[in-house]
């Protein structure tokens, strides 16, 4: 609970609406409601916060004082779209500020201040499901561009094979000099340790059989048959994802394998559109509904088409 002490809370409600037009029993009805709930201070600024912002919303929209009784289930409707529609705030922060008013309004129909709780109907919203999100060409070239830079084949190869064949991150590491074929004019991999216990081959286009080649040209000579070795051995997922931390921090860009292996889905099907069934072979899908993720919007995909809405 809040360790604020009541009386430093006793104008509460003028602190919180300030300039705006108010019935007299809303300051105090106010001030009474946060003084019965038991959250942590950051719970209750955001409460606060997101009354102020219904409350400002309500007598700019309707012209006239805020005054609880004149609440309708359809003022609690249009704030919850004008967030959304008209400021463009996430999906998350416009339930937030729905539950922070009906909360609000429960507690006053529970105290007998209104007869009906005009929140209690309004939905949230849905979640839209997003396209996992990716690298851009951009940030694909900065990454690739500082690794030429600092000579470092093996970690060439293995953002290489991350790209273009959207391996995991346990592929990878599974993999065997025997897994992999390069011939002058083409190549395969493959992945014998996939999701489920499946196999899969993916073809490797020129610049993965450059990289491989280059890599396994200067490979330390050693007794394992892991195509990636590290100083000690084999390198395992930790020494993966070290490499990926290090070029995160050379490049500004956090990078993983998983963000990898989306951002070889999207150039994919950037090329091949529609092509969801080549995909999943590459990918190791085994239903078609797990590839089709790639096809839907990004964030900032849907941010740049509803921004161009106007009305």
């Amino acid at each position: 609970m809040s360790n604020s002490r009541p009386e430093d809370r006793k104008n509460w409600g003028d602190n919180v609406f300030p300039g705006i037009s108010i019935g007299r029993e809303v300051d105090s009805l106010f001030d009474q409601f946060m003084d019965n709930i038991d959250l942590a201070d950051n719970s209750r600024r955001a409460i606060e916060n997101d009354l102020r912002k219904f409350v400002k919303w309500f007598v700019e929209s309707n012209n006239e004082p805020m005054n609880i009784d004149r609440v309708t289930t359809r003022d609690v409707a249009d704030f919850r779209d004008h967030l959304r529609r008209v400021q463009h705030q996430s999906v998350a922060t416009v339930n937030r500020a729905l539950v922070s008013v009906r909360r609000f309004f429960s507690w006053l129909y529970h105290k007998q201040h209104i007869k009906k709780n005009p929140a209690n109907t309004v939905k949230e919203l849905r979640s839209v499901e997003l396209a996992p999100k990716g690298l851009d060409r951009t940030d694909v070239r900065k990454l690739l561009r500082e690794v030429e830079l600092r000579e470092d084949i093996r970690a060439n190869a293995i953002f290489h094979l991350f790209l273009y064949t959207g391996c995991r991150c346990g592929d990878l590491v599974a993999l065997e000099l025997s897994d992999v074929l390069i011939g002058e004019r083409t190549g395969s991999v493959t992945f014998r340790q996939g999701k489920g216990g499946k196999q899969r081959s993916v073809p490797l286009p020129i610049q993965l059989r450059r990289a491989l080649s280059d890599y396994l040209s200067c490979r330390p000579p050693v007794e394992f048959s892991h195509v990636v070795i590290g100083e000690r051995g084999p390198l395992g997922e930790r020494g993966i994802r070290a490499i990926c931390d290090k070029y995160s921090a050379y490049i500004g860009i956090k990078i993983h394998p998983h963000l990898l292996r989306h951002t070889m889905a999207h150039q994919y099907l950037e090329s091949n559109p529609g092509d969801l069934v080549g995909l999943a072979q590459i990918l190791g899908h085994s239903n078609l509904n797990t590839t089709a993720q790639y096809t839907k919007k990004t964030a900032e995909d849907l941010g740049r088409t509803i921004g161009k809405l106007d009305y």
